[in-house]
């Protein structure tokens, strides 16, 4: 084996793996385990549902805006002490929403919770691709891959769980040990790497138009639903200024060259650039089909939230089964054959969800988020390592922040827009079905819908709207299942514009060439 080709040797490598991954699955998972508690928040903190939500809105925020400065933090401060002060700041943040006492104080400690968790996500995919070989690149990914699609997937059951058998408070509180152990793992087991400290000028325009454009972006998206998107002054003053902080970016990254904030290189490495639309891709995907299920489940159909965790729960076992086959398959097959599998899947699972009928069982529930799991499995491995093989290693703090930026960005549109279009075609249905619904149609069938519904008294009718609200709302969402297939399918072809790395897969293959000899 040409032992060049070798990373330098990293010792405690299981503990570092470890400790980031905690760290990961903390932050991921307080991304919607906070969700499904929102009523009870509401109640305890003397706080209408309007008012509640900014639980939720603050983290999002000051996630978004503080990702794309990591980069430059871990240059010019070092990656570790980084680290360090990201886990102890959610940890310390953690503690203060879950002691929270009014609105005021909770939606503070969230915003600066997300602040300090920005970091999280795309320091430990840096780091687990600067301590793992390239040659092990694709398992390093898998691994990853688990905590960043694992912790959205598994927080409402989490959440659920606590709320019911605890407290709300112990949806924030539980990160209180899993911060103590990564910080611990994290102070012990990793070294700064010098590599990583060269200081650079922090350009503060760059930064603070792309941080407002990228928040008032996703104050747009998290309050548009509630307010009647552009028809209230609130989301047309949101879209005006993002649309101008954005375009005073573009153009100052443009005219600032290699002291801009944003670092244009980036873009300049196809795989990377497609890598960001892809995931972009699966950010959407993902959140949308998890935030569409769970009330599709409960409030169309009937079920109960013990039993719809544990239908949508397949979907986090089909994720982990597929990323474990995926991390031995990179580097061994075209990562482009790995990633139209996973779109494959992904498709199959989205066409049996818009096949959905009223008499669904479970089964028929847990099988498509199953195969939609694997799906997913079988794309963000591939894609992760694909979309890094090729970047330079000076550009992966930045590039792993914009990466990270990349899927969040793509789920908050992704919830947005279909629940949108939801609510829209919720509306057509329900006015296209009230017209089948007439005095003559009541006059022609009196006997069968005297058996279910009085229509001579308002009660009767009530219930008749309700079951026609019922049945618009479920062709809604099929609706949407049917939108997602199309842009699933829609992917796979641009997927010849990946490249793959020959020099990076080279190790894997001459190693298993040894192996054969």
């Amino acid at each position: 084996m040409n032992t060049e080709s070798q990373a330098p040797v990293v010792p405690h490598r299981l503990m570092i793996t470890v400790s980031v991954m905690l760290a990961t699955i903390m932050q991921t998972l307080d991304s919607t385990i906070a969700n499904v508690a929102l009523p009870h928040m509401a109640g305890g903190l003397s706080a209408s549902q309007d008012q509640i939500t900014w639980v939720l809105t603050s983290y999002i925020v000051a996630a978004a805006i503080a990702t794309p400065v990591t980069g430059w933090l871990n240059g010019r401060y070092g990656r570790k002490k980084v680290f360090l002060v990201s886990i102890a700041g959610f940890t310390i943040m953690s503690l203060a929403c879950g002691a929270a006492g009014n609105m005021l104080e909770i939606v503070v400690a969230r915003l600066l919770q997300g602040a300090f968790g920005a970091a999280l996500v795309p320091l430990s995919q840096a780091v687990m691709l600067d301590i793992n070989e390239p040659k092990d690149h694709g398992r390093a990914m898998a691994v990853w891959g688990m905590g960043v699609m694992l912790g959205p997937i598994l927080g409402p059951t989490l959440g659920g769980w606590l709320t019911d058998n605890m407290n709300w408070r112990w949806v924030f509180l539980i990160n209180l040990p899993v911060g103590i152990l990564s910080f611990y793992g994290v102070y012990r087991y990793i070294h700064e790497d010098d590599a990583h400290a060269a200081p650079r000028r922090f350009d503060l325009f760059g930064f603070a138009t792309l941080a407002l454009s990228i928040g008032l972006l996703q104050l747009l998206l998290d309050r548009g639903e509630q307010v009647d998107w552009f028809d209230a002054i609130e989301i047309r003053v949101y879209a005006i200024a993002a649309f101008i902080a954005f375009t005073f970016f573009l153009l100052h990254t443009a005219t600032a060259g290699r002291d801009s904030f944003f670092k244009v290189d980036l873009l300049r490495d196809r795989n990377f650039a497609m890598g960001l639309a892809f995931y972009f891709l699966v950010g959407l995907l993902l959140y949308a089909t998890r935030a569409l299920l769970p009330p599709m489940l409960q409030t169309v159909l009937g079920y109960p939230v013990v039993t719809t965790g544990l239908v949508t729960a397949p979907s986090g076992a089909g994720t982990m089964v597929s990323m474990l086959f995926a991390g031995r398959m990179v580097g061994r097959v075209d990562g482009r054959l790995i990633l139209a599998l996973g779109f494959g899947l992904t498709a199959l699972s989205l066409w049996q969800m818009a096949g959905y009928s009223p008499q669904v069982t479970e089964w028929e529930i847990a099988i498509p988020g199953f195969i939609q799991g694997l799906g997913l499995g079988f794309i963000s491995v591939p894609l992760t390592t694909m979309t890094f093989s090729t970047l330079d290693r000076s550009l992966r703090s930045d590039g792993t922040a914009i990466y990270s930026l990349s899927r969040n960005i793509g789920s908050s549109i992704g919830i947005s827009v279909m629940q949108s279009l939801f609510v829209r075609n919720s509306s057509t249905m329900h006015a296209s079905l009230a017209t089948l619904i007439s005095a003559e149609t009541l006059m022609e069938h009196p006997d069968a819908l005297s058996q279910v519904f009085d229509v001579h008294a308002p009660a009767g009718l009530a219930a008749l709207n309700a079951m026609v609200d019922n049945q618009a709302a479920f062709v809604a969402y099929l609706d949407d299942f049917r939108l997602m297939l199309w842009m699933t399918l829609a992917a796979i072809p641009c997927l010849i514009f990946l490249r793959v790395n020959k020099k990076a897969a080279a190790p894997a293959a001459e190693e298993m060439h040894i192996a054969a000899d």
